[in-house]
């Protein structure tokens, strides 16, 4: 095994245990970028030379005896919607092209004084617009299960690059599913923490309501340690939740057997493909042998998610993206009459047609007259989703669906069909009109192509530890069976 592909629990074992070198990590995760990623694409910049540098320098501190941080040189990949400081940060956008921000993210400067390394900036749907992976001004990733498919959106770049060894761990942000479905599309762990959970200062806003930071790993015990170290409040954040943060690895030692199980029978019917909904229903029954009492529920608001969702969603975008204009940061268009003009030829030419189409729905739909047919009556919609789900968790814990009605769809399958692409996130959506916590762990494969197959596990508000339990409980217990790697 080369060390690009340790999990992040056995590379800190081995480094404590000084066993392998820091150096070393970093040159095999470089040299699987340079083997695979010309043809994957799920970088945008790559970090080489400070990253190295970083490297080295942790080694000597190792030798030295100085303490060991917690994330001691791990290597983490960042998606390009995160600022980091003196690493550019683009969003996946023509517009921001050239942005190097003076500041890292909350996020990143906790990761930072851990000790772990960024290693570059990944590859993204515009600003987070979109469920494949298309959508970006500058490439498309591709899939690394079958590369004639997406890998899902928008971190489809952070999913790729943990799925194909290039990086050990790597974080991604959630607006509507952008961790869990490319989390289940490339057959790794996503976890979205409730809304509040992480700070979102340095993350660059699409929609502000339901933007979370979450990360995308190798295994559920990988994800439990970087949610220990990303977590917390940050008076930097508005949003932020003082509440505290609980041990979310020594969580995934614990049973499941006091645990109370639900399954949504709105996510199991029309438009499901029957390979996800098999696989799915199997790891059901396997939850359910480890100990968890399995009932079936009905959430009878949920239907109305998806359109409240995007009305919300492009509401903000409309609201969030003005500031992007050529003034301050970015690109500009020289070649104009006046400031007027320099507006419209910038963000004519800085934005795609995905970001445009929404900041223009966005728009009408909270200008005057419409404000209340529209956007506040979407907001009542999401009332009535979100009361539905704490509804359901009076009596239970967790939440078992599919993540994607659909596994890996193909490139260019839905890029000309706007609404049919809005729908392969149609089960993550209302887990973000509602705040809630919610991971994606793969469940199986489809026979024809080999792709992953995505179970979802959501959570009560602030209770990310249950979802870990349970995750780790049937990771354990499946095993080798859903832990394989695609072949590069």
């Amino acid at each position: 095994m080369r060390l690009n592909e340790l999990k992040v629990t056995e590379y800190l074992e081995k480094i404590k245990a000084r066993e392998i070198s820091v150096e070393q990590v970093i040159k095999d995760i470089f040299h699987q970028i340079n083997r695979v990623d010309s043809k994957l694409k799920a970088f945008l910049a790559i970090n080489r030379e400070t990253a190295l540098n970083e490297a080295i320098k942790m080694d000597e501190k190792i030798k030295n005896g100085y303490h060991i941080p917690s994330l001691a040189g791990l290597p983490v990949a960042v998606k390009d919607i995160i600022c980091t400081r003196n690493i550019e940060t683009t969003c996946g956008s023509r517009i921001l092209k050239g942005f190097i921000p003076p500041y890292d993210a909350t996020v990143i400067k906790r990761i930072k004084d851990a000790g772990a390394i960024i290693i570059g900036k990944t590859n993204m749907d515009e600003f987070g617009m979109g469920s494949s992976n298309e959508n970006s001004a500058f490439q498309v990733t591709l899939n690394p299960w079958d590369t004639n498919h997406v890998p899902g959106g928008s971190s489809g770049g952070s999913a790729v690059a943990v799925a194909a060894d290039e990086t050990l761990v790597a974080l991604g942000t959630d607006t509507g599913g952008s961790i869990r479905t490319p989390a289940s599309f490339c057959g790794i762990v996503g976890m979205k923490p409730t809304y509040g959970r992480v700070s979102r200062y340095g993350l660059i806003a699409y929609a502000s309501s339901l933007d979370q930071i979450g990360t995308l790993t190798k295994g559920v015990e990988d994800a439990a340690i970087i949610m220990n170290v990303i977590c917390g409040h940050d008076s930097m954040d508005a949003t932020s939740a003082d509440i505290p943060v609980p041990n979310f690895l020594a969580a995934c030692r614990e049973g499941i057997q006091n645990l109370r199980f639900a399954v949504p029978q709105e996510f199991f019917k029309q438009g499901l493909n029957s390979e996800v909904k098999d696989s799915v229903m199997k790891a059901v029954k396997i939850i359910s042998e480890l100990g968890g009492t399995v009932d079936e529920i009905s959430l009878p608001n949920i239907e109305y998610a998806l359109p409240a969702y995007y009305l919300i969603a492009m509401a903000e975008a409309s609201s969030n993206l003005a500031k992007f204009d050529g003034v301050q940061y970015g690109l500009r268009m020289n070649d104009h009459g006046d400031l007027e003009e320099m507006y419209q030829k910038t963000r004519s030419m800085g934005f795609g047609p995905e970001v445009i189409r929404r900041i223009m729905l966005g728009t009408y739909a909270l200008s005057s007259g419409y404000y209340d047919a529209y956007y506040l009556k979407a907001q009542k919609v999401r009332t009535l989703v979100k009361k539905d789900f704490d509804q359901a968790f009076r009596k239970y814990d967790i939440l078992l669906c599919p993540t994607s009605p659909v596994p890996a769809f193909r490139i260019g399958e839905r890029i000309d069909n706007p609404l049919t692409m809005y729908l392969a996130d149609v089960y993550t959506m209302p887990i973000n009109l509602a705040g809630l916590p919610a991971l994606s762990i793969n469940c199986g494969y489809t026979k024809e192509y080999h792709l992953p197959i995505g179970l979802q596990m959501i959570g009560k508000p602030f209770r990310e530890e249950d979802i870990f339990r349970v995750a780790y409980n049937y990771e354990t217990q499946l095993g080798q069976i859903v832990s394989q790697k695609p072949t590069l």
